[in-house]
């Protein structure tokens, strides 16, 4: 059998990295959705398994390109979407099915839906030995907050990430994207990629589980260690480097720029650029210590001097001095950069209702991917049921029994797109196509 054009490298037409895993997305909202579309732009074969007749509630969530939610748009490329009532007779009994010929199955329902349905791991796992059963929760499977929803903010407060953040003026601060679900879904795709991995050599799958909780506080990193080393709670600096001076943000003459000049060598350096030169024998900034303890004062004698000029004037003039630094950008400035265009962070596809598609591409490069990692858009609620059903073994007759109970949805947008471009090669006649 041939392999789908989805799980082949565009440019080389090889096999992608996970090509031949197939991954049933039980999942919704942002952190699973993320997971399993990390898995499906490294070649898995994703199936978006939807409750009928809304979708995931992703969809309602704004804001909306033509009526199509930017949140759905950014975390379901590459997959192929079926659409399932939940609530019907037959809907569990058919995923469990779709279950048994899975080498991968991911969900985020809250602790207990799972085990509820029927479809927990011990059973699904007894029938399919080879199941990896990914698990994302709020605050864990288990334990006192264990019931808890999980809400990214929430999370982002629970973990103590966001102590961390913010100016001690404003206290904490939210991260600016929703970084529990998203570092939920990288850890995530992690365990099921170790769990692949080590079925080869066992055989059996296993259960993988992570929370928005412990990945935020997997996150912490120098400061969680620094309470655990020297019991010290770190508070919110801002902009500013927590040790080490000036490192941090400095207005220029159009916005702000970063600058870390974070040896002695380069204090020396930067000073001499900005004709601070006495500043290098004034006792307040002899060295680092000194500097921390005036980094306000400091602050204000350097950005009278970057204020003379542009972020990008001084950002070639300090890197050209082995200085790190850079202009702090807002969206219109990245996606304009010729870095990030001669980086391809972003791809385009071919959208049935939106036509062409920018995409944030997959950051991770590799051989197998040198086509690029966008393959296919988000797929339509109930894009491809028929189609997956069938690759799941299904014969014709049973999908249109599913499809005439209500059991199953069939997209018919998808299907009359299909007749157009295919109508020098039209489908057999069946359920799946009218």
């Amino acid at each position: 059998m041939s392999m789908p054009a989805a799980q082949q490298d565009a440019h080389s037409g090889n096999p992608l990295p996970l090509a031949g895993i197939r991954v049933l997305d039980l999942t919704r909202a942002l952190a699973g959705p993320f997971c399993t579309m990390i898995l499906a732009d490294l070649g898995a074969d994703v199936i978006k398994v939807e409750p009928s007749p809304d979708g995931d509630m992703i969809r309602t969530w704004g804001p909306f390109d033509h009526g199509v939610s930017a949140y759905y748009l950014s975390t379901n490329r590459n997959k192929r979407g079926i659409a399932l009532d939940f609530r019907h007779p037959q809907g569990v009994p058919l995923l469990a099915r779709l279950a048994a010929k899975s080498d991968v199955l991911v969900e985020n329902f809250k602790p207990g839906a799972m085990e509820g349905m029927g479809l927990d791991y011990e059973g699904l796992s007894a029938v399919n030995p080879r199941l990896v059963y990914a698990g994302i929760t709020g605050f864990g499977r288990t334990g006192p907050a264990g019931h808890w929803p999980g809400f990214d903010q929430i999370a982002q407060g629970y973990s103590g990430l966001m102590s961390l953040t913010g100016m001690s003026e404003t206290g904490p601060t939210r991260v600016g994207v929703a970084i529990g679900d998203l570092t939920a879904g990288m850890w995530a795709a992690i365990g099921v990629l170790a769990a692949v991995i080590a079925r080869a050599a066992s055989g059996r799958g296993q259960r993988v589980e992570t929370s928005l909780l412990a990945s935020l506080v997997g996150l912490l990193s120098v400061q969680g260690q620094r309470y655990l080393s020297l019991n010290e709670i770190p508070r919110p600096t801002g902009n500013t480097h927590p040790v080490i001076a000036p490192y941090g943000a400095f207005e220029t003459k159009d916005g702000p720029l970063n600058v870390a000049p974070a040896t002695p060598d380069m204090w020396l350096k930067l000073c001499g650029l900005l004709e601070l030169e006495h500043l290098t024998t004034n006792p307040r900034f002899i060295d680092n210590a000194a500097r921390m303890q005036h980094r306000d004062e400091l602050k204000s004698i350097m950005e009278a001097k970057l204020k003379l000029r542009t972020r990008r004037e001084w950002s070639e003039s300090i890197l050209a001095l082995g200085i790190p630094a850079g202009p702090i950008n807002n969206l219109a400035d990245v996606f304009a950069d010729p870095q990030v265009q001669h980086c391809r962070l972003v791809e385009e596809v071919a959208h049935p209702l939106l036509g062409k598609l920018k995409q944030l591409a997959n950051p991770v490069s590799m051989d197998s991917l040198a086509g690029g990692c966008v393959r296919t858009p988000p797929p339509l609620l109930g894009e491809h049921t028929c189609e997956v059903l069938a690759d799941y073994g299904l014969a014709e007759g049973e999908i249109e029994s599913l499809l005439g109970k209500g059991v199953v949805l069939q997209n018919p947008l998808h299907t009359r797109i299909r007749q157009h471009l295919d109508e020098h090669a039209p489908h057999p006649s069946g359920a799946c196509n009218q």
